[in-house]
């Protein structure tokens, strides 16, 4: 009988000891090999910052899209900076077709000459507006002294200056501009004079010589050339 009640309690001690020891493993298993939902979670949320497919990827989009931005910004730039070169070499170019202003224009007869103070056919001395006789230098009997003037003839032109009086008494029969030997020459056929002094051909008149006044000088006489007066 005593046996039986020793048993007894034994039996109901280690009945209470392993159900103990059950829910012990139960909840250690719960907390060592079960992750609660918090853990689960933010290990998801890691996992998905590690590994979305939209992380890196995401970032070089935005990448290739603020370079194809400024890729785009800069050759729209270049495209305008390159429209308002064309429109100001263009505006450019309508200039110089243009050319400069004609200020007036006509036609008359030409001679020839070239004083350089030697007395060589008739050489009346220095040229009266005290530059040195030279390659483009006219002679006006009326126009201001360093006026601007372009000569054309046989589809050749020059621009030169009026830098010395005459013709004396030829432009009185017309013949209103005396132009150096060279510019003479060159308007009569291409050619270089034979001197200085001697254009090298028979003519010595230039019929139907077109003139343009492009700029006045200092003074008066502005308008048609007039014939010289002493």
């Amino acid at each position: 009988m005593q046996q039986r009640a020793i048993n007894a309690v034994l039996t109901g001690v280690t009945g209470t000891a392993l159900a103990g020891m059950l829910v012990a493993g139960v909840a250690a298993a719960s907390d060592d090999s079960a992750p609660s939902e918090k853990q689960f979670l933010t290990q998801e949320a890691v996992a998905a910052q590690q590994h979305r497919p939209g992380g890196e990827k995401a970032t070089g989009g935005e990448k290739a899209t603020a370079g194809g931005a400024e890729k785009g910004a800069e050759k729209g730039s270049g495209g305008a900076e390159k429209r308002e070169a064309g429109t100001s070499a263009s505006s450019d170019s309508k200039r110089e077709e243009k050319g400069p202003e004609v200020l007036l224009s006509g036609k008359t007869t030409a001679s020839y000459f070239w004083d350089d103070g030697s007395g060589v056919n008739g050489d009346t001395g220095a040229p009266a507006s005290g530059e040195p006789m030279q390659k483009g230098m006219f002679a006006s009997p009326s126009w201001p002294m360093h006026t601007k003037v372009k000569v054309s003839y046989n589809g050749r032109s020059v621009t030169g200056f009026v830098g010395d009086r005459g013709p004396g008494e030829p432009s009185h029969r017309g013949i209103m501009l005396d132009l150096d030997t060279y510019t003479f020459r060159y308007l009569l056929d291409g050619g270089k004079p034979e001197s200085k002094y001697e254009a090298g051909v028979g003519e010595g008149h230039l019929d139907g010589l077109k003139w343009e006044v492009l700029k006045w000088g200092k003074g008066e006489g502005k308008g048609k050339p007039k014939p010289f007066s002493p």
